[in-house]
């Protein structure tokens, strides 16, 4: 369910802003994103795991919240991440 640790390195190494950010909006949210993708993916085949759907709206709600403060503090920024991830179709 959870993504590996090589692959979230690789998500922060890409949306980092610079050396060692892990804490940025950018990251947060692309590592958000790589979560909830794995997770419907879990639920795709186990549909009556509800404890896990759970935790899927928690992180959905949070990925929003951190999208609407980073529409809020830089729109280029938050325009960017969104062509990057692909969401916002």
């Amino acid at each position: 369910m959870a993504i590996s640790q090589e692959r979230k390195t690789e998500i922060i190494d890409q949306f980092a802003r610079h050396e060692g950010d892990t804490g940025s909006p950018e990251v947060q949210i692309a590592v958000l994103t790589a979560d909830i993708t794995a997770l419907n993916e879990h639920l795709r085949e186990h549909k009556k795991d509800h404890h896990s759907r759970r935790g899927l709206m928690k992180k959905i709600g949070h990925r929003r919240n951190l999208l609407a403060y980073l529409r809020n503090k830089d729109i280029t920024r938050y325009r960017e991440l969104i062509r990057a991830l692909g969401l916002r179709r």
